[in-house]
């Protein structure tokens, strides 16, 4: 212990400023499962951050319940953390939602925990900064204010760890930035939307002017610090982008607009299109067939009739797989068993059989025979016309021709 970043946090925070150096801004999603961070890291997500909150969102309850005594946060962040979003976030780095003010924890050993662990570093959450009234003057008056946050952090940034701190305010600002703080995060708030949000938030523009005040604070102390803001009315790609061109920030943070508002109305949406009793119309001419033949039937027969139906577009193996809810490598194994050549040979042999009688009985020219067995390269049709049939298409026109006279 040195009393500055380790060689793995530099390198992390390094990445963070080479994506603010290339005109981009960093996006936190705060998963509360493996699920959600799998799929944020899939987005291009920068960072994760496990806090409380997030797993009660997981579980159907506001992010509220994050502040009430319904389990010790420290032991429900370190539980689901470690068996969900370290596992899936590899090389992405992830921060543990601290709960600096827990009594049950000797804070200087656990932060040491958090660092063997593997966390990337840490965050002040559940954070007394979203507290205020009489409650919070109780709270101070039994010591547990602010101040421990800000100690938290300083002795994370003396252990090498990354610091994210969630501030409330210019003063709050200045204290995280001199303990050490690598990222400061104007917290506005629970995100409001959806079913389980906030009711009462800030608007838009008083956030930007109070971010703007944030983030000069902090830069008073440290130029280099990393500005991102979280919360309250910011939770559409658009907000976002009005809060980069409005202030200094330079990314941010999510939890409920990546992963309870989706969640919510993907699920309320399927459920209610599965209980309608009106009846749907299938979107593809395969999902038709299916849906026009109920029951079982043979999947061998039921892709030689769509080629039959469908040579003169594009076929492809997997898209039937898929229709069909099978592996593709099952379907194309059990085609070359029962009609004795594979899919793709079988597929261009009709495709030549149609082409021969619309050259032998129609009066199409040979490019347009082509294109409708599918071939929109005429090279390429000739040549698998030939090697079908013997003949090239052209030879075969000229020789009915002759017929024909």
């Amino acid at each position: 212990m040195n009393g500055g970043l380790d060689k793995l946090s530099v390198n992390q925070l390094d990445g963070f400023r080479q994506t603010l150096a290339k005109k981009k801004h960093l996006v936190g999603v705060a998963a509360g499962s493996g699920m959600t961070a799998k799929y944020a890291i899939m987005g291009g997500c920068d960072f994760l951050l496990a806090l409380n909150s997030g797993k009660y969102r997981s579980m159907g309850v506001s992010s509220m319940a994050g502040f009430l005594s319904y389990s010790n946060s420290n032991d429900l962040v370190m539980d689901y953390a470690c068996k969900e979003i370290l596992r899936t976030a590899k090389d992405v780095p992830v921060f543990f939602g601290l709960n600096a003010t827990d009594p049950t924890k000797s804070m200087y050993d656990y932060i040491k925990k958090i660092k063997m662990l593997g966390f990337a570093g840490i965050n002040n959450y559940p954070t007394v900064g979203m507290i205020d009234g009489k409650f919070r003057e109780a709270l101070a008056i039994e010591g547990i204010d602010f101040q421990q946050e800000v100690e938290a952090i300083r002795f994370a940034h003396y252990c090498g760890l990354i610091t994210l701190a969630f501030v409330f305010n210019a003063e709050q600002t200045r204290e995280m930035a001199q303990a050490g703080a690598d990222i400061i995060c104007a917290h506005f708030g629970l995100t409001s939307g959806g079913y389980l949000g906030a009711q009462k938030v800030l608007t838009l523009e008083r956030v930007r002017c109070a971010a703007q005040e944030i983030f000069e604070a902090a830069e008073q102390v440290n130029t280099n610090i990393i500005r991102v803001v979280y919360g309250g009315p910011i939770k559409t790609p658009i907000d976002a982008q009005y809060m980069y061109r409005g202030s200094k920030c330079q990314g941010f943070i999510g939890g409920s607009c990546f992963e309870r508002i989706p969640i919510e109305s993907a699920v309320l949406h399927t459920t209610r299109s599965f209980k309608k009793e009106q009846p749907l119309s299938p979107s593809s001419k395969l999902e038709k067939i299916i849906f026009d033949t109920p029951g079982r039937y043979d999947y061998v027969e039921f892709i030689k009739q769509y080629i039959d139906e469908s040579y003169m577009t594009e076929v492809r193996l997997n898209e039937l797989a898929q229709v069909l809810h099978c592996s593709m490598s099952y379907l194309s194994t059990l085609f070359s068993q029962k009609v004795g050549t594979n899919f793709q040979d079988y597929l261009i042999q009709v495709r030549m059989e149609k082409a021969r009688d619309m050259i032998r009985n129609c009066t199409y020219p040979l490019v347009q025979v082509a294109q409708n067995v599918g071939y929109q390269d005429y090279a390429q049709f000739s040549k698998m016309y030939k090697k079908h049939m013997g003949i090239s298409p052209r030879e075969d026109s000229l020789k009915r021709k002759k017929i024909q006279k």
